[in-house]
């Protein structure tokens, strides 16, 4: 460790941990076999859903030296997801999985939450980016994660900039918190008007009479515009915005994105992912060929087909008709939705339906808009405050 500048001084991450191990071979099971079992899938997202984290069966013995516990960092050490990572944020009974590293943080010289968010700058990108550059497989060891090095304040104003960033952070993961809730109400409500209440003399529909496949291909080019919003599976699992992407080429075929659409993946019916375009994008909107593009033929009914599409029975009946392996390489055609028939009193049921809803979609765009400025917000202060170019007050 070297000073850099007053109190603050260079370190690595090697330099700041305990304990730096490799994770647990093992194969995951649903059943409560033993202690949660942390993989890369479930870092991936903004937050580990510890709800859907599978178990995994551990020798008394082996389970100390692979547990989790809070202020471990884990680091993905293979594959696209090299050196995506997560902070332990309460201790769990869980053990990590083989392609993970963990890094044991030493808190008396460092803030996990400090360290965390040192590994959430463009720099740990940047440096990542350069380790696995020129590899035909993407990868890293925990060596080369360890020589990291970044700026280390005292304790207290570690802790004074994480809880800047925190308080962000908080009022994101709040936004995305009542979106959900948002979501849950729609699919409530579904099941109350149109499944529980439904009649024997209500008339039987297929998606198809409301909606069309909006398949309009974009070939591999040059892109004459310089910038196009791209609808990635990649940023819907991560839970945020199409991506802008600046001066870049279509390198493959893609979907052209039409307004009030309505993006369905055909990839793991079992994890439906639905990506509502309740607005006008913009004009080169594209989106990957993993999605299907939903138009429905009435704007009004947007509301309906969108929460019809994300329900219960819509998952259960692509589940059935999915083809392919098992797991997330199962795949949906296009007239497997299309074919997905409803029963309802009328349309105009389904527009009164679509009405009650049209608050809820405009105040789930307004929250993701929200959310979008508050990220950009955080990812520049961020460097800032890790440089110590801006400073926090503390005591």
């Amino acid at each position: 460790m070297g000073f850099v500048m007053g109190e603050w001084i260079c370190t690595t991450l090697g330099e700041i941990s305990t304990d730096i191990s490799y994770g647990y071979t093992a194969s995951a099971s649903q059943e409560e076999c033993g202690p949660k079992f942390l993989r890369i899938t479930d870092i991936v997202p903004d937050r580990i859903n510890w709800d859907t984290v599978p178990h995994c069966f551990i020798e008394d013995e082996k389970k100390d030296k692979y547990n989790l516990q809070f202020g471990d960092v884990v680091i993905a050490r293979t594959g696209a997801t090299t050196g995506y990572n997560k902070l332990i944020t309460k201790t769990q009974n869980a053990v990590f999985a083989s392609y993970l590293i963990r890094y044991r943080i030493n808190t008396k010289i460092a803030n996990p939450y400090y360290v965390a968010y040192n590994l959430q700058s463009y720099k740990w990108k940047g440096f990542v980016e350069g380790i696995i550059s020129g590899s035909a497989q993407p990868g890293a060891n925990a060596k080369q994660f360890a020589s990291f090095d970044f700026s280390l304040p005292p304790l207290k104003e570690q802790k004074a900039i994480a809880e800047v960033l925190s308080s962000l952070d908080d009022k994101i993961d709040l936004l995305h918190h009542q979106n959900k809730t948002l979501e849950s109400l729609a699919q409530t409500l579904f099941r109350q008007w149109l499944i529980e209440e439904a009649k024997d003399e209500w008339e039987e529909y297929e998606i198809r009479d409301f909606a069309t496949h909006k398949k309009i291909s974009i070939k591999p080019a040059k892109n004459p515009n310089g910038s196009f919003l791209h609808f990635s599976l990649p940023a819907f699992d991560a839970n945020k915005e199409p991506l802008q992407e600046l001066g870049s080429d279509i390198k493959s075929n893609k979907y052209r994105v039409e307004p009030y659409s309505i993006l369905m993946s055909k990839l793991n019916p079992k994890t439906p992912r639905v990506w509502d375009i309740y607005f006008e994008p913009e004009e080169n909107s594209i989106c990957s060929t993993e999605f299907q593009v939903i138009l429905p033929n009435d704007k009004e009914l947007f509301p309906f087909i969108s929460t019809l599409l994300k329900s219960d029975k819509v998952k259960n009946e692509l589940a059935m008709s999915a083809s392919g392996t098992s797991g997330s390489h199962q795949r949906v055609k296009p007239e497997d939705i299309f074919n997905i028939s409803f029963f309802t009193p009328s349309i105009e049921k389904m527009k009164e339906f679509s009405k009650l809803l049209e608050p809820n979609y405009l105040k789930q765009r307004k929250n993701q808009q929200q959310i979008k400025t508050l990220e950009n917000l955080r990812d520049t202060l961020l460097p800032k405050l890790m440089s110590g170019e801006v400073r926090v007050k503390y005591f």
